[in-house]
């Protein structure tokens, strides 16, 4: 038993202490949105702009990331908001903002009432946002985002100095309970272990990116990787915009910018759980393999630290102890992008165990109806694999 204990304690520390280090080593490179240097300048010309927010019964959260579009101090752009299908009062609250003196005609409203066949509502919905705009730049982002004024020149501006094609700026987690701190703080610090974020504008590297409250993509681009057309039936689009723009072998950058771009993205632990329940199986690619085992790697490396700190005999105690040290650091390095306490490591191993729950979950419930339901509308497992092309 101590020699079980020592071997996979060395293994589990090893298995961390890797990527950490080199998080903590080049983690600087990332570039932070809000450092004075990406000020742009008052005569810096700035490409037009299209802001494209896919919205179905929104209107709990709507209005504020819709004003807060309004008020940037971005020279040349236009919102187009397309209210998908929504039995809330999400159409009338957008025709309201648009006729309103706020909206000084760059707000463009366009109703949905009836989703074509072989798409995915919020594809469907992005794609007809991007062909109604004019906009040398698209972005993309979602209906409960609010926005700093400066966000969009400051990105735009960035974008153009390093010649990006595709830019994501990672948002900042507005939490107000303990479990919503537990679950955004797990899979902030195990997305940035598993995503090496300074090698996203590596061509040659594997690593991309995409977020769905801030996919910034110039038009040249998003024609070329084949608009949201090739992408109709991706349930997990942000992604998969990111992995068509790098497969293309385009120009894809990620900053930081703490507080730019700012959501609450779900009420409650298990508010955590329902909104990831609809993407999870999509992205181990409806495999019940790929689910096993990310549900073993995450005992392995997220909960069994834990158990070896507390269990494990005499000496056989101090990798685990290496290993429960990195992932402490890796909460201090999430910092940079979170407004979350390092001290969630505390609550670590339940949001590993929580999170697994619902990877396990969504793949139960969608293997049980044969299909997933997003917001109302089901979509078919069968169709869902068949025009999904896998992240890899």
């Amino acid at each position: 038993m101590h020699l079980l204990f020592l071997i996979s304690g060395i293994l589990v520390a090893i298995g961390w202490a890797i990527p950490v280090i080199q998080a903590m080593l080049n983690l600087h490179r990332v570039a932070d949105l809000t450092d004075p240097k990406w000020d742009a300048p008052a005569v810096t010309p700035m490409p037009s702009l299209t802001i494209v927010v896919p919205a179905r019964n929104e209107a709990e959260v709507l209005e504020p990331a819709v004003r807060s579009l309004l008020r940037l101090n971005y020279p040349d752009f236009q919102i187009i908001a397309i209210n998908d299908r929504s039995t809330d009062g999400t159409g009338e609250l957008l025709e309201r903002i648009s006729d309103s003196s706020e909206s000084r005609g760059r707000l463009r409203v366009i109703h949905v009432h009836r989703l074509p066949e072989g798409w995915l509502g919020k594809t469907h919905a992005m794609w007809l946002g991007a062909q109604q705009g004019i906009g040398d730049w698209i972005l993309f982002t979602d209906a409960d985002c609010v926005f700093q004024p400066d966000a969009l020149r400051r990105a735009l501006y960035y974008a153009q100095v390093t010649n990006a094609d595709h830019l994501v700026l990672f948002p900042t987690a507005l939490v107000e309970t303990w479990g919503e701190r537990m679950m955004i703080s797990f899979t902030q610090v195990t997305a940035g272990l598993a995503l090496r974020a300074w090698k996203v504008p590596d061509p040659n590297a594997r690593e991309f990116i995409g977020v769905g409250a801030f996919n910034l993509i110039s038009r040249n681009a998003y024609n070329e990787v084949g608009t949201f057309t090739a992408l109709k039936m991706a349930v997990v689009d942000d992604l998969q915009l990111g992995q068509a723009v790098k497969q293309a072998r385009l120009r894809q950058d990620v900053v930081f910018g703490p507080n730019l771009v700012s959501l609450r993205w779900a009420q409650g632990a298990f508010g955590v759980v329902r909104n990831l329940e609809k993407n999870l199986f999509a992205f181990f690619d409806f495999r019940m393999v790929m689910v096993i085992l990310a549900c073993c790697a995450i005992f392995f490396s997220c909960v069994w630290p834990f158990v070896g700190l507390a269990f494990a005999p005499g000496w056989s105690r101090v990798p685990f102890a290496l290993a429960v040290a990195m992932i402490v650091m890796q909460h201090v390095l999430t910092q940079r992008v979170s407004r979350i306490s390092p001290l969630e490591i505390f609550t670590f191993p339940l949001g590993a165990v929580i999170f697994a729950f619902t990877i396990l979950r969504s793949a139960s419930v969608t293997l049980r109806n044969g299909a997933i339901t997003w917001r109302g509308t089901k979509y078919s497992l069968e169709e869902l694999r068949k025009n999904t092309k896998p992240l890899r």
